[in-house]
């Protein structure tokens, strides 16, 4: 009996130090918070503030739920994906709100939601690298990665990447795109990290192509690409061409001097004329003697080059040849060109040393053009049939020329045989355009006949008769050929013409998706444009006997996603500005002929787009749709629609949608006022007369079940538990 009475004051005694050591740390707890200065205090009560951000990676401890067990990571929308409750927008907030809002998500599916605490892990970049890289696409990267770690993850560069102009876009809190432009290849080059921009969550990283790959995408290895120069269309490159073994466009590098660029350029080859380089320095042309300042070594002989110049080295071939014993032989012979005469020479032996004249020569013409500006004449086959009076054969001196003309054609018509006032002229498309001779009695019936008549792409209703240029009137005068042709007409409404005038006939310009260029041989005043969503928009010949159907079935019909009832026709001939709104899906239902405009030549068609950006919509078309929809966002009004079918329209409300507090918002004499709709007691009664009366400009607001009074009860209850919490935490603690 006496042991066990021991052991029980034994007992009793340990409970006893165990109240006193807590009654210590509570004391030590309560002067710890009461000393302000205490650096542990600061630190606990005091955290950093750390908002989050797309790429953070989060940790939800939440025990006896292994779905909860592996690092949850916040996508590029800046949305939370949790099991059960799905998609949370946790964009720019704190680990405190982030915690409170998946306790809150979770209330419903999950019991003891105490028991959850988040934690950030570790902070990453989603980054999108674009461009001329091996596997383009978004790369998950460490907060403290760089360009380069960006793309290597990218898989590198491509071939033909232009390194000194990498690009990194991000948007600013304004919403506006800043481009960093950056030059990679002097950070590879230095191995300077401030030259690279500190990338940012969201940025894009785009790797444009090197302009010497082309247009055209084909495959190439870096020495074919590099074989044309390395600076692309730099304004600053330097321009190497002619007699060198690979010209091209060559980066300038401060220092350089011209025979760095020749040797960048591979040299010249052995056909380089070394003693007449030219060098565009500064916009001034300065020629270079290579061979001097090979022989001399002299730096004055060469020209310094700087940013855009250009260099040129010229064949031996296209040196002009100068000297004292300098000859030259022109015209039909095989080669003609400058020669170096010597001492005793002869006519014969120049003109051997040239190839002798070629079989169209007119060898009984030859001329010797002296030095001293004076012409002989010379007989050459006269010389060789040595008859009488042969001519002697010329004396050759350095500086002369000898001319060997050619043969006249007697089998084609010289049209200097007809004067200018006996001549007409017939150009375009006809078979066999050229200059005529004309007689009054003809016409421009006869005229169109002897050039062969219009071909089959003529367009024979804007024919062009142009008069004499020493007329006073020199407006043209336009007829229709075709009209006549078909229909027939008077004769005397043929215009008349006279020598010295010039007829065109036009051609029909081509399809302006097949050949852009053609367009241009077609007036306007005879043509008509029309654009938006058609298949082939474009500028169309046009004439008064077409009409609005005419035209839009030449420019292949409209595009499904053509806005049929919003179609724009621009008259730009009338005086003032006119524009004429035209429903063609109404006349196709109609099929009433009063719905189609008049259009004329030089009026403008447009056929807008259904799916075009909401900025081009007027908002005296559209209400706005806010708040818990499916889709939020403007949409086109007209006196027929309730606001079921907008919230129809806008995918209808969402499930946390609060229906029963509709909010309804419009302009009354000037003023906004908002009106509330309860489409849950709609729904019950079905009773029409409660629908809010609409019209366009209004808005349109659906509140979430976060606003309902029961939501913010909660939260208030929520603040005060982590309250409570926070407190036994810091009691407990120590």
């Amino acid at each position: 009996m006496k042991q066990k009475y021991k052991k029980i004051n034994f007992k009793s005694f340990s409970y006893l130090i165990a109240l006193l050591l807590c009654i210590f740390i509570l004391s030590d707890t309560v002067k710890a918070e009461d000393d302000i200065s205490s650096p542990f205090r600061k630190s606990f009560l005091e955290p950093k503030i750390v908002n989050l951000r797309p790429g953070d990676v989060l940790v939800i401890d939440f025990p006896g739920e292994d779905s909860f067990s592996k690092p949850f990571q916040i996508d590029s929308d800046g949305f939370l994906v949790l099991p059960e409750s799905g998609r949370l927008q946790v964009l720019g907030k704190t680990i405190e709100e982030v915690s409170q809002l998946i306790s809150l998500s979770l209330s419903s599916i999950y019991k003891d939601i105490d028991r959850i605490s988040v934690i950030l892990k570790e902070r990453r970049l989603l980054i999108n690298v674009l461009g001329y890289v091996k596997k383009p696409g978004p790369v998950n990267l460490t907060e403290k990665a760089t360009v380069q770690i960006a793309i290597n993850n990218a898989g590198g560069l491509e071939q033909g990447a232009q390194l000194d102009k990498i690009q990194v876009r991000r948007n600013n809190e304004l919403g506006e795109t800043e481009v960093l432009v950056f030059d990679y290849k002097k950070y590879l080059d230095t191995g300077d990290l401030s030259i690279l921009p500190t990338l940012k969550p969201l940025d894009n990283i785009f790797v444009p192509a090197s302009p010497l790959t082309g247009n055209v995408q084909v495959d190439f290895d870096a020495l074919t690409l590099t074989a044309s120069g390395d600076a692309g269309d730099s304004h600053d490159a330097i321009k190497v061409f002619g007699e060198v073994h690979r010209p091209g466009i060559f980066k300038y590098k401060e220092g350089a001097s011209l025979i760095d660029m020749l040797m960048r350029a591979g040299g010249v080859t052995r056909y380089a004329g070394v003693e007449q380089i030219r060098v565009i320095v500064g916009g001034v042309p300065q020629p270079f003697n290579m061979r001097e300042y090979m022989d001399t070594g002299n730096p004055e002989l060469m020209p310094k080059v700087g940013k855009g110049d250009t260099v040129f080295v010229p064949q031996m071939s296209d040196q002009i040849k100068v000297g004292a014993r300098t000859v030259y032989v022109i015209g039909e012979v095989k080669i003609p060109g400058a020669y170096e005469t010597k001492e005793g020479a002869t006519f014969f032996d120049i003109l051997s040393n040239a190839g002798g004249p070629t079989r169209f020569a007119e060898v009984r013409q030859m001329r010797i053009l002296r030095k001293d500006g004076s012409v002989d004449h010379f007989d050459f086959q006269a010389y060789t049939e040595q008859e009488e009076n042969t001519p002697e054969l010329p004396v050759i001196n350095p500086g002369d020329a000898i001319l060997v003309p050619e043969k006249t054609d007697l089998n084609e018509k010289s049209w200097l045989k007809i004067s200018p006032n006996r001549a007409i002229m017939i150009v375009g498309a006809v078979k066999r355009p050229g200059r005529y001779e004309w007689a009054n009695e003809m016409s421009l019936l006869d005229l169109i006949a002897h050039a062969g008549g219009p071909v089959s792409t003529a367009d024979t209703s804007q024919i062009k008769i142009m008069p004499r240029p020493n007329e006073n009137n020199q407006k043209p005068i336009y007829f229709d050929f075709g009209k006549f042709m078909n229909k027939g007409g008077n004769i005397e409404d043929i215009p008349v013409l006279g020598a010295g005038y010039t007829v065109e006939v036009p051609e029909l310009p081509k399809d302006p998706n097949d050949n852009r260029s053609q367009w241009i041989r077609q007036e306007s005043n005879r043509s008509i444009y029309i654009m938006g969503s058609v298949i082939a928009p474009g500028r169309y010949a046009f004439n008064e006997n077409l009409n609005f159907l005419d035209i839009l079935a030449q420019a292949q019909g409209p595009r499904t996603t053509a806005d049929l009832e919003h179609i724009r026709i621009s008259h730009r001939k009338e005086n003032g500005s006119r524009v004429t709104k035209v429903n063609l899906a109404l006349y196709f239902e109609t099929g009433d002929d009063s719905l189609l405009p008049k259009v004329k030549a030089e009026d403008v068609i447009y056929l807008p787009d259904q799916n075009r950006a909401w900025q081009q919509k007027s908002k005296e078309q559209t209400v706005r749709v806010l708040g818990a929809v499916g889709t939020p966002g403007r949409y086109e009004f007209n006196n027929s629609m309730t606001i079921l079918d907008l919230l129809a329209e806008a995918g209808g409300p969402r499930s946390d949608a609060l229906e029963e507090r509709i909010v309804v918002v419009n302009i009354v004499d000037g003023k906004p006022r908002a009106q509330l709709f309860d489409l849950v007691d709609f729904a019950k009664s079905g009773d029409y007369n409660r629908l809010p009366v609409l019209r366009v400009g209004d808005t349109i607001y659906v509140p979430d079940e976060s606003q309902s009074e029961r939501a913010q009860f909660r939260e208030n209850l929520s603040d005060i538990i982590s309250v409570v919490n926070l407190i036994r935490t810091l009691a407990t603690g120590f």
